[in-house]
């Protein structure tokens, strides 16, 4: 037994009372019209089997098939394990179905819900996420901060040729040439030398363990009257984190008003909080102080932690596979030549190495359950009725492997994605890695093209392989984040025709 499941069962002879009420309730309700389901055991439902194991989920549905419920305590959950019912959830009934069901961490992190992915579905909500579209993610913004990009990018590269032959670990180059191309897009016009590396080096340090918070699984999200007590401490953890993070944002943001205020702005290209310092003065109710702080965390962190998986997943496959490593190269080679460097311009015309990433979000979806879903009304889904207020998951491992809609779908065959019309747009209900409807990852623009062209450096400028030229570990680690249980690390072997090339 883990010790979350010991947790919860130490807390039994405080919620008999109350949590008894609500269980006979919930049974009085007409349950013969819910989804069906394991029925766990009274109090906890099916909260003492599950524990942290979210891979749990994916083994029900082979069990429940295409819709299944949970009781987790006080909390309904809804998993959802097929296309059909997934085009539902987000297209036919998107409305009802917009909310989000926010966990304490979550909560505290994004000073109450006040970003994009967290937020409920209203107009601020609505407001803020089409600021980010409109200002971040259009290819205009995109195309003026290519440079910045390519920057950061090759930086990385020399790094890795300086030291030689040397191991490297792939979550740790990844995660550190992501923070610089972010901090740089939303505040790189302020900060110069030093203050950039703290600033860069505080992130590193914090960010992922806000993040591992988020997939712990939390008393307080299940029992909501527990909350208060914060047993496990959660709360209190994200609040410590939180102190070193807001500090960061306080120190950036109030360095911006002062030079706007001063008029010390640049003209022609322009980061991102410069904009929203324009907009602001234009409109001053488009965006709170608040908003505009759990939105340059939401930005970063988001980025960050799911590019930096996604690569790591990436390199992993492909050194497990020598053959999708050689044709991906043999491409690389073909349309860049080894005698040049990957630029953007290239990426469209890298078949093959796109087919390489497709396959990898479709084997390990970064985010495998999305972010969980609250209803707002009482809906059906396939026939069945899912109250109010029920927390709503969509199954990626299990859809995205379902041998209905993949031929030996355990395999890593990039060659399946070839001469197909999949894209990352969320409409193929069997592959949705970045989601689909209203709350789909409003990133991706930027994401695609980051991760094509990081990865495709990478494989251009090098050759790898893993350590002990042995088949890498690939188990994961279920949370929020589906993560490599063991960290890559991947010896470098340049194969460009010159040094130069590396500089």
């Amino acid at each position: 037994m883990d010790q979350f499941s010991q947790s919860v069962l130490t807390l039994v002879s405080i919620l008999v009372v109350i949590s008894t009420i609500f269980y006979f309730k919930f049974q009085s309700k007409s349950s013969s019209k819910l989804p069906p389901g394991p029925w766990g055991v009274p109090i906890l439902g099916y909260l003492p089997f599950i524990g942290s194991d979210m891979n749990k989920l994916s083994q029900l549905a082979s069990k429940y098939g295409q819709i299944y419920k949970l009781q987790l305590g006080n909390k309904l959950c809804v998993v959802v394990n097929s296309p059909a019912l997934v085009k539902e959830v987000v297209r036919d009934h998107d409305i009802v179905f917009a909310n989000r069901s926010v966990p304490v961490a979550a909560f505290v992190a994004t000073y109450g819900a006040k970003d994009i992915v967290w937020s409920a579905n209203n107009p601020e909500w609505r407001a803020l996420r089409k600021v980010f579209v409109r200002e971040m993610m259009s290819n205009r913004s995109l195309e003026q901060t290519y440079s910045l990009r390519k920057n950061e990018v090759r930086k990385s590269i020399r790094q890795i040729y300086e030291n030689g032959k040397t191991a490297v670990e792939i979550s740790m180059l990844a995660f550190q040439t992501e923070i610089n191309v972010i901090t740089k897009l939303l505040w790189g016009g302020l900060l110069r030398g030093a203050d950039e590396e703290v600033i860069g080096n505080k992130f590193r340090e914090i960010l992922p363990k806000v993040i591992d918070v988020f997939g712990k699984p939390n008393i307080s999200d299940y029992y909501p009257f527990l909350a208060r007590f914060d047993i496990q401490g959660i709360k209190r953890e994200t609040e410590r984190y939180m102190v070193h993070l807001d500090k960061i944002v306080i120190e950036v943001v109030e360095s911006y008003k002062k030079k706007f205020s001063r008029g010390v702005v640049e003209e022609g290209k322009r980061d991102f909080l410069q904009i929203l310092f324009e907009l602001k003065a234009d409109d001053e109710d488009l965006i709170t102080d608040t908003q505009l702080k759990a939105l340059l965390l939401d930005i970063v962190a988001a980025a960050t932690d799911t590019s930096t998986t996604s690569i790591e997943w990436a390199m992993a496959e492909l050194i497990n596979s020598p053959t999708a490593m050689a044709k991906a190269q043999k491409e690389l080679s073909e349309v860049v030549g080894l005698d040049n460097i990957v630029e953007e311009h290239h990426l469209p015309k890298l078949k093959y190495l796109d087919a390489v990433f497709k396959e990898t979000l479709r084997l390990h979806p970064v985010v495998p359950f999305l972010m969980p879903r609250s209803t707002s009304e009482s809906s059906i889904v396939g026939g069945y009725t899912i109250p109010k207020g029920t927390m709503v998951f969509i199954n990626l491992p299990y859809i995205q492997k379902d041998p209905r809609f993949w031929n030996s779908p355990q395999e890593f065959k990039p060659e399946r994605f070839l001469g197909t019309e999949f894209d990352f747009t969320g409409n193929s209900f069997h592959y949705l890695p970045f989601g689909s409807g209203r709350r789909m990852c409003a990133g991706l623009p930027l994401a695609e093209r980051m991760l094509m062209y990081f990865l495709a450096s990478l494989l251009h400028s090098f050759d790898w392989k893993s350590p002990n030229d042995q088949k890498l570990d690939m188990s994961e680690a279920f949370g929020i984040m589906l993560r490599k249980s063991v960290p890559l690390a991947a010896i470098p072997i340049p194969r460009l025709s010159g040094s130069n090339l590396y500089t």
